[in-house]
């Protein structure tokens, strides 16, 4: 069914592998058993987590935001078989990028509002990330360059974002989830981009003007978590 499988990334929750399935460029995510946990828990859980990723996976694409295309999901063996962008870059690692490469600003910005856009429209279509980071958002071009070196990805208007690592979504409409899910990508830009002082107000003005639907209650909710995030940080 798939062939030879290579090791591409471990996490704490799941392993990743590369392959070729259906004669496509793949990752598998497979869920590996948490032995501290009873087994029927752990087979409970494990199963609820990847049909919460596979239904966030799917209503992305109903809502129009790119992610890994599904080609298998497979209770049995705990995995998730999708599309593996081969020819991309991490938010995060291109604004490393750009940074090194002292890229003037307009760079960064024009990241910052397709991040927006997209946090947005999955919001405002109830869908729960639970891990938006900047590691969590590939970058590809919608028209394929011939250089093989980072001048590609200075053609801002040709690149889309991907949503990836579904892994803690869920589907909710509740406004304090989706100020928690701003929050924690607040605190991931802050502590991994803090060259970008002004990086997370972009995203949050491109956050507050895109879509139709009223955000004041979602706005609301962020400056709570945040609020209490920060007494958190002062108390220890």
């Amino acid at each position: 069914m798939c062939d030879e499988l290579k090791l591409y990334k471990q996490g704490a929750e799941a392993r990743l592998y590369e392959c070729v399935y259906l004669g496509k460029p793949t990752i598998i995510k497979e869920r590996f058993q948490k032995k501290y946990r009873h087994p029927d828990l752990d087979t409970t859980i494990t199963k609820e987590r990847i049909k919460n990723e596979a239904r966030s996976i799917v209503r992305c694409k109903a809502a129009g935001v790119r992610t890994p295309t599904l080609y298998l999901v497979d209770f049995d063996r705990r995995r998730i078989y999708m599309e593996h962008f081969t020819n991309s870059i991490t938010v995060k690692d291109l604004l490393i990028y750009y940074k090194k490469a002292n890229i003037d600003e307009s760079a960064p910005n024009t990241v910052a509002k397709k991040i927006g856009e997209t946090v947005r429209k999955i919001h405002d279509n109830n869908i729960i990330h639970g891990d938006l980071t900047t590691s969590n958002m590939l970058l590809i071009q919608n028209s394929p360059s011939e250089a093989s070196d980072h001048t590609k990805w200075l053609k801002y208007d040709n690149l889309n974002i991907i949503l990836i690592d579904f892994g803690l979504s869920f589907i909710d409409s509740s406004t304090e989830d989706k100020g928690v899910d701003l929050y924690v990508l607040e605190r991931a830009v802050i502590s991994t981009h803090n060259d970008y002082p002004d990086l997370f107000n972009k995203i949050l003005d491109s956050y507050k003007k895109s879509g139709k639907s009223n955000i004041k209650e979602v706005m609301s909710k962020f400056e709570d978590v945040r609020a209490r995030g920060r007494k958190r940080t002062m108390v220890g």
